[in-house]
């Protein structure tokens, strides 16, 4: 009988349903549809037999990925040496940066005037004809305050007047600069224009007269180069 089917067989009635629904079912991926049931063993070929089931596309393959051309090379680090507690600090560091002192450069410059007056005012066995006190100033201030003063004195025929600066407490204007700013400057503005072309010789003060924080300025006879 046709109908009829052995224990683990599918009938021929039963694929031609199956085939009928089938083929009235929208798959919900048309990429990846579900196979139909595979017949079993005796089925026969015909109209109403289902079609092999189809295969999913593969997948497409990713791109190769090149090799690197071979390992970045680290430089080693040396290692650190032993530190212990109260040991003493390692030879050969770097000292810390320290600007020059203007006391020594003044010093280490070409004397321009008489040796023997100058040795006497080294000594500080001359005395000041006039003086200026630049603390509390502002570098922009005590500028040109100590422009006017020498530009002053040269004009009066002083030959010699002290320049008070400090020794290093600092500046106090709206911006903070370096402790003894202006005793760092003072030497620089004597030798820039306009007052350069009136200062002969720059000498780090004796102790009497203020010592590191003053300078005496020795000036040029008004009228002569």
């Amino acid at each position: 009988m046709a109908g009829r089917r052995g224990r683990g067989q599918i009938s021929d009635d039963d694929r031609a349903l199956w085939a009928q629904v089938a083929r009235s079912i929208t798959p919900l991926s048309p990429a990846a549809p579900q196979p139909p049931p595979q017949p079993g063993p005796g089925a026969g070929a015909g109209p109403d037999k289902l079609a092999p089931p189809r295969q999913a596309p593969s997948p497409p393959l990713l791109p190769a990925l090149v090799p690197a051309a071979g390992p970045v090379a680290v430089p080693a680090r040396a290692p650190l040496a032993p530190f212990r507690v109260g040991a003493a600090a390692l030879p050969g560091r770097a000292a810390p940066f320290r600007a020059p002192d203007p006391a020594d450069q003044l010093r280490e410059g070409p004397l321009r005037m008489d040796a023997r007056m100058h040795r006497d005012l080294v000594r500080g066995r001359l005395r000041p004809e006039a003086r200026i006190d630049l603390h509390g100033m502002t570098l922009a201030v005590a500028k040109a305050e100590l422009t006017g003063f020498i530009l002053s004195a040269w004009a009066s025929g002083r030959r010699l007047v002290l320049v008070i600066t400090g020794k290093g407490k600092g500046d106090h204007g709206p911006l903070p600069t370096r402790a003894g700013a202006l005793r760092h400057e003072v030497p620089h503005w004597l030798h820039m224009a306009p007052v350069a072309a009136v200062v002969m010789q720059v000498v780090p003060a004796h102790v009497r007269h203020g010592g590191a924080g003053a300078y005496y300025v020795y000036l040029r006879r008004p009228g002569r180069g």
